[in-house]
């Protein structure tokens, strides 16, 4: 650690309101002299431009090294700088003593290079004494930074009156605090291990981080790894502090439960112990399933190429799991403060700010978006802006901004974490996570043909009009930012949210802040229930609708928002017409309209969802083949520009059936894993409500998955992997729904897809947790659920979570594919690649080349065989961990525990006990095993009988005291007997 002497500390000083007030205001000023600091610079000179700085004002002034000027009597210092539009238009200082000036406008006293690498500014006589000379020029977060280029000193005007760091890092961020604990419930007293060896620098990994912690019951210790004994029942909240060689901090909390009455001893249950595994694997820093933010990659693998085609790109569909297993932690551990971290992620990084979405307040209604066809190849564009054509209106824009105020509040689909592409955020080129979008040209564009380009268009890549002649045509190209959402995603933040309020409610913890939060990102997807360009449904043609006529109530497969950078003023949104059952969420539906916490404050929400939930019942209901699989979607817009109908399609309130909505390369409907996804939520609506719609769409559903899914030897399994279909449901009739003899469906691929395994095994945890609530419990799904888990666990377990290999035949497109480019355009990259007709995939990602795994790509390539690897998609990982303690929270005590009377007629005293326990059976149980397991679930005994008629004596001297579980198995029949004792 740095040593930091502090010479000077005095009052910062405020902006003075006049001159009178300014000479009332002591003349003081903060003052840093740094000894044995090494490195004052903050990185400078940067290789990059210097970000915005949209006028800030700094009321805290550090001047740090020797021979700096005094500045005690500058109140305030603002600079207002836009890198986009290379304007410097304020650079200016407040006096609190008029010397040599009131104000003082320095813009004419600078020359400046804050548009070219190595940023600098030279200022020449300014009348502040020792203030002129040349300086180079960074950012560190909001705090603007200059750095003297021959003299020992440095300029830091900072937003914070905390001192600033001066350890040469230029963004040196807080440090993330991790807590791994076992056990976190027992009796006391209660010995519990802490291990913080997950926590991390987001600067540096070499970075010396020291940890402190406070157990909350009046004693602290310093290290990595600690451990400490809670000798009085309570609860206890443990805090690490994490503090990095900057003095940069950051904190985590852990809940500690000490009862005498633990009804459930943490680490008993084997399906907890492998979420609980799992979520310390997806922590590791030396796993590498995050960013150095702190943004979750796809996976870890960088290698990969499917919806993300970069294995360091994040999704909002990532990010709503990673809140489900912070509330899967939050249930389990009783730990509720990973919830509050992922919101403040999606917040910082995939819900773009107010300033990334600059000009909605402009944006009207009544002309909610442009006109432009979709067409079905990428070779078919760009497609016109029809400026002549109307659109419909947007029934809900006003009622949102009314309550809401004008930022669209949901997730932008895919991130770029470690700026593999180089645009950053707002032009900036640097900064990360950034957005990006890629597909943007019809039903055939597959990843492999995308082009990916940045969410804040500026043409500083691209060609001369940036990315857009790619994807639209228009006489007047504008500068402008653009978002997309995909509200499976963000309704799987609210379906999160809605078991979160339960189970914090079970423990007497409320959570509204981030109930909240759920609440209004629900009230935004209400832009995802209505036709692209607000077109009439079922017009079959070009029919604005007025009001709700453009209204599906479904969840489309995306909501697109953008407008003008300024100083422009334009915005616009849409829907899309194309509606997919895989993203229907009848929980979140029934959430919003049913929990009070999560009911939209909007005048029109609830109502809204109310008809949407219904909706996706029916949806699903019209979808379902005769075999039990639900086929793809319907659309508002045949072919994209909203073409008559086919003779003899099938419609769902005036939407055409189609069994791949959206993508056809591959067929979005032969997707497997849309089914364990979608229908997933089904069962959890079942287990809900007990709706009679849900429990016959699950019934029919479940059966056929038992039927569908193979279990391969002893230890495998495969699951289906591509569906074909064949047919069309009936038209959709609610009063008289069909039976859809004509809509089958057909195996023809297997696989091993883990995560989609995993969801599979959840659908059917959840439909047999419904069946004994409301029913008579199906034990052929919880049996397959079991077998699917155990199995994947015993043989697909590794050092970094759970991975199976897999082939890769299509990784041949990555050299082979081409990628349209019009012959007229031509462009570049952020890295310099040339964007022109012929280019492959490879072509424009020449990154990849750099990749360590590209040389066994190519090799394999070049000698005609099929790429293999293992992946640890960190979805993937989280699903697999939520199955498991799905499967520990319904099933496990159940399938583990029975009652002495009835079963083994097996009785264990006294309890508590201090040496020897007695136990006695019936004459049936000749033979026996006896374990005792402690509370993290080892075995720390084990004895055999072979006649429990009479009482037998198992002595448990040397154990410590504490809560044990006495697990007694007649090794005849295999019937168990698990009783919990305290040692004293």
């Amino acid at each position: 650690m740095r040593k930091i002497k502090l010479f000077i500390c005095t009052l910062i000083l405020l902006l003075p309101a006049s001159r009178s007030m300014a000479r009332e205001l002591e003349k003081s000023t903060i003052d840093y002299e740094y000894q044995n600091v090494g490195d004052c610079t903050f990185g400078t000179p940067v290789a990059n431009a210097l970000p915005s700085t949209p006028h800030i004002s700094y009321t805290n002034i550090f001047v740090l090294g020797n021979g700096g000027p005094n500045l005690s009597n500058i109140a305030n210092f603002t600079i207002n700088w836009d890198l986009r539009n290379k304007g410097l238009y304020q650079f200016s200082m407040l006096t609190t003593d008029g010397v040599p000036g009131w104000y003082v406008d320095l813009l004419g006293n600078i020359s400046h290079t804050f548009a070219n690498a190595n940023p600098s500014v030279k200022l020449s006589n300014t009348r502040i004494p020792g203030l002129d000379g040349d300086y180079y020029v960074n950012k560190e977060g909001d705090n603007f930074i200059m750095v003297s280029k021959n003299k020992g000193f440095t300029i830091y005007f900072s937003t914070s009156s905390t001192r600033p760091d001066c350890s040469g890092s230029a963004n040196n961020n807080d440090p993330i605090a991790r807590i791994s604990a076992t056990p976190t419930a027992g009796v006391p007293p209660l010995t519990v291990s802490f291990d913080a060896s997950a926590s991390s620098d987001p600067d540096s990994a070499d970075e010396i981080l020291t940890f402190f912690w406070n157990f909350g019951d009046g004693s602290t210790a310093t290290g990595e790894l600690v451990s400490h004994e809670f000798v009085a029942e309570g609860e206890y909240d443990v805090v690490l502090t994490v503090t990095d060689e900057g003095g940069r901090t950051g904190q985590a909390t852990k809940r500690i439960k000490v009862k005498e009455d633990i009804v459930t001893p943490p680490g008993s249950n084997e399906y907890y112990n492998r979420f609980n595994e799992l979520k310390d694997e997806f922590y590791s820093v030396s796993n590498g399933y995050f960013s150095a933010d702190g943004s979750p990659h796809h996976s870890i693998e960088t290698l990969i190429v499917e919806a993300p085609d970069y294995g360091h790109e994040s999704t909002s569909e990532l990010y709503s799991y990673w809140l489900q297993l912070e509330v899967m932690d939050g249930k389990i551990n009783e730990d509720w403060s990973g919830v509050g971290e992922v919101w403040d992620a999606m917040e910082k990084f995939i819900i773009p700010t107010v300033d990334d979405q600059p000009t909605n307040s402009v944006y009207n209604p009544s002309k909610p978006a442009t006109y432009a066809a979709e067409f079905p190849d990428p070779n078919m564009y760009p497609s016109p802006l029809q400026f002549g054509l109307p659109v419909g209106e947007d029934p809900v824009s006003a009622d949102l901004s009314a309550t809401y105020g004008d930022q669209v509040y949901q997730m932008h689909w895919l991130l770029d974490n470690d700026n593999f592409y180089g645009y950053g955020n707002r032009g900036d080129g640097t900064s990360t996570p950034s957005y990006i979008n890629t597909f943007q040209r019809g039903e055939q564009e597959s990843v492999f043909e995308t082009i990916p380009h940045p969410s804040w268009e500026d043409f500083t890549w691209g060609g001369e009009e940036g990315f857009l002649p790619l994807f639209t045509g228009d006489p007047n190209y504008a500068k402008q930012w653009r978002y997309t959402s995909a509200p499976d995603a963000d309704a799987r933040v609210v379906q999160a949210m809605y078991w979160a309020q339960e189970y914090a409610k079970e423990q007497g913890i409320t959570l509204t802040d981030h109930l909240g939060k759920a609440s209004k990102m629900g009230d935004f997807l209400r832009l995802a229930m209505f036709d692209k360009y607000f077109m009439k449904m079922g017009a079959e043609g070009l029919t604005p609708g007025k009001g709700y006529e453009s209204a599906h109530y479904l969840m489309s497969w995306y909501v697109a928002w953008g407008g003008a950078t300024p100083p422009g003023e334009w915005a616009w949104r849409i829907s899309s017409s194309h509606c997919h059952f895989g993203y229907q969420n009848p929980v979140a539906a029934y959430a919003l309209t049913n929990v009070n916490e999560l009911k939209p404050k909007s005048q029109t929400g609830e109502n809204d969802w109310n008809t949407s939930l219904q909706r996706m019942m029916e949806f699903y209901t019209w979808l379902q083949s005769k075999e039990g699989a639900i086929a793809g979607g319907a659309t508002n817009s045949w072919n994209g520009d909203y073409s008559p109908y086919p003779a003899g399609k099938s419609k769902f309130y005036g939407m055409a059936y189609d069994d791949n909505p959206v993508y056809h390369d591959p067929g979005s409907g032969t997707w497997f894993g849309w089914q364990a996804w979608s229908m997933e939520r089904v069962a959890e609506y079942y287990y809900i409500t007990n709706d009679k719609m849900a429990k016959d769409l699950i019934d029919k559903w479940a059966t056929w998955v038992k039927s569908v899914v193979k279990l391969v030897g002893d230890d495998d399994f495969e699951i289906p992997s591509t569906l074909e279909w064949t047919g069309e449901p009936d038209d959709w009739n609610a009063a008289n729904p069909g039976n859809n003899n004509n809509l089958s469906v057909k195996v023809v691929s297997y696989g091993k897809d883990l995560g989609i395994a995993a969801s599979t095994a959840k659908a059917l945890i959840y439909y047999a947790a419904a069946t004994q609530k409301h029913a008579v419990l199906d034990t052929e799904s919880r049996d397959l659920a079991k077998e699917i888990l155990d199995r994947m666990w015993n043989k697909y377990r590794d050092d970094k979570g759970v991975s199976a290999p897999e082939t890769r035949g299509d990784f041949n497109r990555m050299f082979e594919q081409e990628v349209y480019v019009p012959s007229n355009y031509s462009g570049t990259m952020a890295n310099g690649d040339e964007i022109k007709s012929g280019v492959s995939f490879l072509d424009i990602r020449s990154g990849y080349k750099n990749d360590p795994e590209f040389g066994r790509l190519e090799e394999m390539y070049n000698s005609g065989q099929e790429y293999t690897q293992r992946y640890h998609r960190s979805w993937a990982q989280i699903e697999i961990a939520l199955a498991n303690a799905e499967y520990g929270h319904f099933f496990y005590e159940s399938a583990n525990k029975s009652t002495p009377e009835k079963n083994l007629g097996i009785k264990v005293n006294p309890n508590p006990v201090s040496s020897y326990v007695n136990i006695s059976g019936n004459a049936k149980l000749t033979n026996a095993k006896v374990k005792v397991l402690d509370i993290a679930g080892n075995v720390v005994i084990t004895k055999s009988f072979k006649d429990l008629q009479n009482s037998a004596q198992l002595s448990l001297e040397g154990l410590s005291t504490g809560l044990y579980i006495i697990e007694i198995i007649n090794t005849t029949t295999g019937e168990k007997f698990r009783e919990k004792i305290i040692k004293r």
